[in-house]
């Protein structure tokens, strides 16, 4: 592989990260949890996960560390609980 396509591939990596429960947490926004198992959801205040699991921890990794309060499963899933743009309306 070419020095300047590593380069690129490497830019694209740092783009794409994952945000870390810090910089959710600096942005507002809440952390949102699904567990794989039984589908109980809910939304986890980032500020209280910063706490309890650090603030480099990326999102989706946080999910590894949580367990469903519905079944007890630690199958869970998670992703910053982005705030919504409203309903879509449908367009005739």
């Amino acid at each position: 592989m070419s020095g300047m396509k590593r380069r690129a591939l490497a830019e694209e990596d740092r783009r794409r990260r994952a945000l870390s429960l810090r910089e959710v947490a600096a942005l507002g926004v809440e952390v949102f949890c699904w567990c794989n198992r039984c589908g109980h959801n809910t939304v986890l205040a980032s500020r209280m996960l910063v706490e309890a699991l650090g603030g480099g921890c990326p999102v989706p990794e946080a999910g590894a560390r949580l367990r469903c309060t519905g079944c007890g499963c630690k199958d869970v899933a998670t992703r910053p609980d982005w705030p919504s743009l409203g309903q879509a309306a449908r367009q005739s």
